[in-house]
């Protein structure tokens, strides 16, 4: 899970994809407003902040430096745009690697020992 949070004036906003099953979900304050399923190169989510502004997040994945970036957008002004490097996307992607190899082993200890 990639996550690109920001406090926005009286809003903190947060941004959380998923590099495996193509989840994103956008936070106001710790509420769900947007959720949706992606499996392309880059998405949007169009949310209403708490004071009734409209705010936008662009995700995009360079495919030249492989950084997964979040542009916030207020209003249609650019407020911020924010990188994850390479080396998140493989830490998360060994994490859930290793989990599944886990599990894969334990089922098949079990089913030998039952």
């Amino acid at each position: 899970m990639v996550t690109f949070k920001y406090d926005l004036n009286q809003d903190v906003v947060e941004l959380q994809a998923s590099n495996w099953c193509g989840l994103e979900q956008v936070f106001v304050n710790g509420k769900m407003v947007s959720r949706k399923l992606n499996f392309s190169q880059n998405s949007e989510h169009e949310i209403q902040l708490n004071d009734g502004k409209p705010c936008r997040f662009q995700l995009l994945i360079d495919p030249t430096s492989e950084q997964m970036i979040c542009r916030i957008y207020k209003q249609n002004y650019l407020i911020t745009s924010i990188n994850q490097g390479k080396e998140n996307l493989l830490q998360s992607r060994k994490l859930v690697q290793n989990l599944l190899v886990f599990l894969t082993l334990s089922g098949l200890l079990f089913l030998l020992f039952n």
